[in-house]
């Protein structure tokens, strides 16, 4: 049951840093096109490309920490939503618990989840479309 639960926990990192470079792509696009518009004269070609890269980029992030069981602190259980400008990515949501951790994910297409959102996955997504944290 250990060994099970240290790999769910690799898969589990091994997953969230691939989000995160994809986020830290979005972040560098977005950088690029600052600087495309700071320059003169800009090429429009180049930058309606950037920009077009940059709406799809899963730029928008947000993570709610919470207990999922009341005989348990620490807030180790968490529902992380990213997406792009059109609402486009995915909620995953690790529920930590005594004896084991379960991880799910869950498809994102135009702000509408492809499964019932709990009310933590409801909140990350909304807070990671307006970039408010106290959705």
């Amino acid at each position: 049951m250990t060994a099970a639960v240290v790999l769910l926990a690799v898969g589990l990192v091994l997953a969230l840093l691939g989000l995160l470079a994809t986020w830290r792509r979005g972040v560098a696009l977005s950088t690029r096109v600052r600087a495309l518009e700071r320059r003169a004269p800009v090429g429009e070609g180049d930058l309606e490309q950037l920009r077009g890269d940059l709406a799809q980029a899963l730029r928008h992030v947000a993570v709610v920490r919470y207990d999922a069981f009341g005989d348990m602190g620490g807030r180790l259980s968490f529902s992380a939503a990213l997406v792009d400008d059109s609402g486009d990515g995915l909620v995953m949501s690790s529920i930590h618990g005594r004896g084991e951790s379960r991880t799910y994910a869950k498809a994102v297409v135009g702000g509408d989840a492809d499964a019932t959102l709990t009310p933590e996955e409801h909140q990350a997504l909304a807070a990671a479309r307006t970039g408010r944290t106290d959705a």
